[in-house]
C-alpha cells in the first residue's frame, strides 16, 4: 500500500513540476534535493522525507500537507485540520485573542460532531492549551443567551 500512496505522490509531484512548467533539474536546484533522487520520486521508486516534501512543495508552490497526505505521512482529516487552523493562524485581519477564540470554538464543534483533535495539532504551539474541558465549556456557555 505504500508503494501505491509513494507512486500517487510521483505522478503527483511530476503533474504539478510540469504545470509550473519546470525541468527535473531546475526543480532539483530549486529544492537542494539531486536530480536523480527528485526522478526517483516521481516515478514511485522512494518515499521521500517530510523535509524533502516540504522543499519541494515551497520550489513549487503548493500546500506541503497535500504532499504528506499523497505519500501516506499524514491522513486527509488531518490535513483539513491543520489547514483550517493555518488559515486561521495566518489571517492577519483578527488579532491573536481573536484567533485563540476561533481555536477554541473550533476544537468544541469538532468534539461536539465527534472528533476529537488530534496530537498533531499540539504541534503548532497554540493550540496545546485549547483542547480542555473548559474551552468546550466557555464556547458552549457563549452561545446560549439564556444562561
Amino acid at each position: 500500500m505504500a508503494s501505491l500512496n509513494v507512486g500517487n505522490l510521483g505522478e503527483y509531484l511530476r503533474e504539478q513540476r510540469r504545470a509550473a512548467q519546470l525541468s527535473l533539474r531546475q526543480l532539483a536546484d530549486a529544492t537542494g534535493v539531486s536530480n536523480p533522487y527528485l526522478s526517483q520520486i516521481e516515478r514511485g521508486l522512494r518515499k521521500p522525507s517530510a523535509d524533502v516534501l516540504q522543499q519541494v512543495a515551497k520550489a513549487l508552490r503548493i500546500s506541503a500537507e497535500t504532499l504528506y497526505v499523497r505519500a501516506g505521512i499524514l491522513d486527509e482529516r488531518e490535513r483539513e485540520e491543520l489547514e483550517t487552523r493555518a488559515v486561521i493562524l495566518a489571517d492577519p485581519s483578527i488579532n491573536e485573542r481573536q484567533k485563540n477564540v476561533l481555536l477554541q470554538i473550533y476544537d468544541s464543534f469538532r468534539r461536539e460532531n465527534g472528533f476529537v483533535p488530534g496530537p498533531d495539532a499540539d504541534a503548532d504551539g497554540d493550540a496545546g492549551p485549547r483542547k480542555g474541558d473548559d474551552a468546550g465549556a466557555d464556547a458552549t456557555e457563549d452561545q446560549d443567551p439564556h444562561s
